[in-house]
């Protein structure tokens, strides 16, 4: 549906150059004399990357209609990233170019908010933070008490993470999304 470029709201999500773009920010802008117009920050959920665009008051700007969902991640095979529906069993299939920055996050049996976009997933939304188990943990070294002594630990994704140094293998610990900082055990 094309819209006036006043109507777009952060998180909404525009078609942008034929690609669907999600609007990380919006600001609206008048000049003087001039005719007013909107600066957006928009990410491409095709590539993730952010580009800023003004749009003028003249302008029509598509907003694609977008649903959320609650899919358990369930494992990944030729097909792409599998994500079930808890309630209806229903499997929907996330291609890879979709999960890549996000993978290194998701552990499976663990639920994740997909944005679908006109009906079909194109993201998986990631919480704040995240808890994982460590499966690698490097033994202390006697004396190494140094403030703020930190070691590497590899978590059950793969993810390594500096941790403090009484961390140990088995052990849950939440890692920020953001960041992929350790924020403390679970």
């Amino acid at each position: 549906m094309a819209v006036p470029p006043t109507e777009i709201r952060k998180g909404k999500v525009i078609l942008y150059q034929n690609t669907p773009h999600l609007v990380l920010e919006m600001l609206h802008r008048t000049q003087g004399r001039q005719a007013g117009f909107v600066q957006t920050t928009l990410r491409n959920l095709d590539t993730g990357s952010s580009t800023t665009t003004k749009f003028r008051s003249t302008d029509r700007v598509d907003i694609l209609h977008t649903d959320t969902q609650r899919l358990e991640f369930s494992y990944v095979d030729n097909e792409g990233y599998h994500f079930m529906d808890t309630d209806t069993y229903e499997d929907t299939v996330l291609d890879p170019k979709y999960v890549e920055d996000s993978i290194k996050f998701m552990v499976e049996n663990q639920s994740y908010d997909i944005l679908f976009v006109d009906g079909q997933a194109i993201q998986v939304q990631l919480p704040s933070s995240v808890e994982m188990t460590v499966t690698e943990a490097p033994d202390a070294i006697k004396g190494d008490t140094a403030t703020g002594a930190t070691k590497a630990v590899t978590t059950e994704t793969g993810l390594v993470v500096q941790v403090p140094l009484f961390i140990k293998q088995g052990e849950v610990i939440r890692i920020n999304t953001d960041s992929g900082d350790y924020s403390g055990r679970a």
